[in-house]
């Protein structure tokens, strides 16, 4: 199965079989059947794009209440460490975060179940990062998590003075005030 579970629940990185040859290559970024079969039934109604330069931190982002998104996440072009933290309160990961490097060369893809911030750093000179969406997005509904937040610790890999955010994302708040926020 293409499917590696991590060490939070629902939380999976795809593997696809990637045929090639002389010509350049083939693979199947989704198929229903094989994703229903290994416990995901999520259904998307929307895909997004972005470019983005090294250094570009975009995250953590979440959805809250009937807007929360499910995503499938993936990079044709260049590479990024992919982040997702568990915000699903009562969970027994709740606060732990994964992180997964994905690329245009190793292809895999990141499925983010509902209740999970999300965020992403480029590695590379540039990245094209493409995900998949089970709900539309909705402004009064979006939040976010500091992405240097202390309680979480994540590691970016990168230096922090190589970050660039967005003005939104500079003032996301810790992930202390996003648990008195949604308590």
């Amino acid at each position: 199965m293409p499917f590696i579970e991590t060490p939070i629940q629902d939380l999976m990185v795809f593997e696809p079989a990637v045929f090639g040859d002389d010509r350049g290559y083939f693979f199947e970024s989704y198929n229903k059947e094989k994703f229903t079969e290994a416990g995901i039934t999520t259904e998307f109604v929307q895909d997004n794009e972005s470019k983005s330069v090294f250094g570009v931190l975009r995250g953590l982002h979440y959805q809250t209440g009937e807007h929360a998104q499910a995503k499938l996440v993936r990079v044709v072009e260049g590479e990024v460490l992919d982040v997702a933290v568990d915000i699903r309160e009562g969970s027994v990961t709740y606060g732990q975060w994964y992180s997964v490097r994905l690329s245009a060369e190793n292809k895999r893809q990141l499925f983010v179940p509902r209740g999970f911030a999300h965020g992403f750093v480029v590695l590379s000179e540039t990245a094209i990062f493409c995900y998949k969406c089970d709900n539309l997005y909705n402004k009064a509904s979006e939040g976010g998590i500091l992405f240097n937040d202390p309680t979480l610790n994540i590691d970016w890999e990168i230096d922090t003075k190589d970050v660039k955010l967005s003005e939104k994302d500079k003032v996301n708040p810790t992930f202390g005030v996003h648990r008195k926020m949604n308590t």
